[in-house]
């Protein structure tokens, strides 16, 4: 059964991320770069954990880098996988940052069903961790809008 949590709050003066969290029972898979979870819970931020481990989605238009638009690359936040190429980068006008594609082999997808409908979940495929999820509703070349949470993201411009 999946269950809706509201993972949120920040003390005043500073950026608040406002997450929501969903249980969905699944199964860790196997991927090159492991850690456990006492080890992820000390790499990570606390709203990056709940994001990448836990398959939260931050609260729209809260990642600086939805104003990021230099050239360079945009990597998982838990394992330095480059994931996606700064050129494939377009403002959605969702709060999220969204790209038109992928760098080859950089994810993976799978399905999510945790609004009672289908969606498809993307995550890294070093790592696993969760980034977003990937809609049809995107620019051309692809049609596709990567849809992916901020704090799952780091930048190094070129």
């Amino acid at each position: 059964m999946n269950r809706r949590h509201f993972i949120g709050g920040a003390a005043a003066g500073t950026v608040a991320l406002m997450l929501w969290q969903f249980d969905s029972g699944r199964a860790e898979a196997a991927y090159p770069f492991t850690l456990s979870d006492a080890e992820w819970r000390a790499k990570l931020s606390p709203w990056a954990y709940k994001v990448l481990r836990q398959q939260a989605t931050e609260y729209p238009y809260s990642s600086p880098l939805n104003k990021e638009h230099r050239a360079g690359i945009f990597s998982c936040a838990g394992c330095a996988q480059k994931l996606f190429d700064a050129k494939t980068k377009f403002d959605s006008g969702t709060g999220w940052p969204s790209f038109w594609a992928p760098l080859p082999r950089a994810v993976g997808t799978s399905r999510d069903f945790d609004l009672g409908y289908p969606r498809t979940e993307v995550h890294c495929a070093r790592c696993g961790g969760h980034l977003g999820h990937v809609f049809d509703d995107g620019p051309k070349p692809t049609g596709k809008r990567y849809c992916m949470n901020g704090v799952a993201l780091a930048f190094t411009p070129a």
